[in-house]
């Protein structure tokens, strides 16, 4: 079974995701229902599905929570890279966030962080400027990604953050290389100062933060519907995102409207093709594109913000370079291609081809 809450569902109650026989699972219902966290949809507790159904969905949550951490991070890093804005102020930006579509058990916390002083140190400074930037793991995101890459699921910001756990991981090795590059000209702070009023960056902050949380779900979603339908599970993802609202970590306002989404058509091939999440990462991308391309001219690391975006690009894209992809493929391994205009696989000698252009061109 699947258990999500940290020390706070430990007493309140966490999310529960059973997993195995049916029968068995009727036999403690009513006692993981009182054990579950309760919010007004009911008890945060469903029968997921056979065998390890219950498991792997809690996999995939932690996925999704590594996703959100990540994509917090950097909007923290960029509100005080660009925007230069004092703990305190972030703390109150978070807070704010937290009473509108950002509403979420790990938003709330993010600014609780940013209130608390350093206890061992006198001087007031805030505790979590003295913590060292090392993220450490226990695996579930690694086995998301994992399971994402062998069911050929793309999952580029669960996977963005799991790469930036693991870049976090090598500080000796970054300290140096900051000091290399700076040698040989890399400025060591900023690329480039952004004049931005404060409001005007927060409310982009915002917006890109929203969107690109969207698109962390969504693949996350996406797994658990390929395992599903591997084997044979069916899971109902509607379902899904109403117990993770209460007790566990991911828990958020917007899984409202996940469920939502998901009962009005349970086959829906992804959360930013429904109508409401569609409009809604719309109106936000522009804001989105400032975000990242400002970071990305300052110099500022957006793993997870840029993995969204990419990722939304490409999915509305009708037409991709693959198709320049699989005509490399063709030339060096002979493994076909179809074409637009008819039907079957189709095996071009490109040499052969190129040599007889050449020479007529010449």
């Amino acid at each position: 079974m699947g258990v999500s809450g940290g020390e706070e569902g430990a007493r309140n109650g966490p999310s529960l995701m059973p997993g195995g026989h049916v029968d068995a699972y009727n036999n403690i219902r009513d006692i993981l229902e009182k054990a579950a966290a309760q919010t007004e949809d009911g008890a945060c507790v469903t029968f997921v599905g056979p065998g390890g159904a219950g498991n792997f969905v809690k996999m995939v949550h932690n996925g999704i929570e590594y996703g959100d951490m990540q994509l917090i991070a950097e909007a923290y890093d960029v509100l005080r890279r660009v925007g230069g804005l004092s703990n305190s102020e972030i703390a109150d930006v978070f807070a704010e966030w937290n009473k509108g579509e950002l509403e979420s058990f790990l938003v709330e916390i993010t600014a609780d962080i940013f209130t608390v002083a350093d206890p061992l140190d006198g001087s007031g400074g805030a505790l979590v400027d003295k913590i060292l930037d090392k993220t450490g793991m226990k695996g579930t995101g690694k086995w998301t990604v994992q399971q994402a890459a062998e069911l050929a699921v793309a999952a580029p910001t669960i996977a963005a953050s799991l790469d930036g756990r693991y870049l976090s991981g090598l500080k000796d090795e970054r300290v140096v290389a900051a000091g290399v590059l700076e040698e040989e000209g890399m400025p060591a702070g900023l690329l480039e100062t952004i004049n931005v009023d404060k409001k005007v960056l927060v409310d982009r902050v915002r917006q890109a933060l929203y969107a690109s949380k969207i698109c962390s779900y969504a693949q996350g979603m996406n797994l658990l519907r390929a395992k599903s339908v591997e084997k044979g599970w069916n899971l109902n993802l509607a379902e899904l995102a109403r117990i993770w609202k209460g007790g566990c970590i991911i828990r958020a306002r917007f899984l409202d409207r996940i469920k939502r989404a998901y009962d009005r058509n349970p086959e829906l091939a992804n959360l930013i093709v429904d109508r409401e999440f569609a409009r809604e990462m719309v109106q936000r991308q522009n804001a989105w594109r400032w975000v990242v391309a400002r970071a990305v001219e300052a110099g500022i690391s957006t793993l997870g913000m840029t993995a969204s975006l990419s990722y939304f690009d490409t999915y509305r894209s009708s037409r991709l370079p693959a198709n320049l992809i699989q005509a490399q493929r063709d030339l060096f391994g002979a493994h076909t291609y179809e074409r637009i205009d008819r039907q079957g696989s189709f095996h071009t000698e490109w040499n052969k081809l190129a040599r007889r252009s050449n020479g007529a061109a010449i």
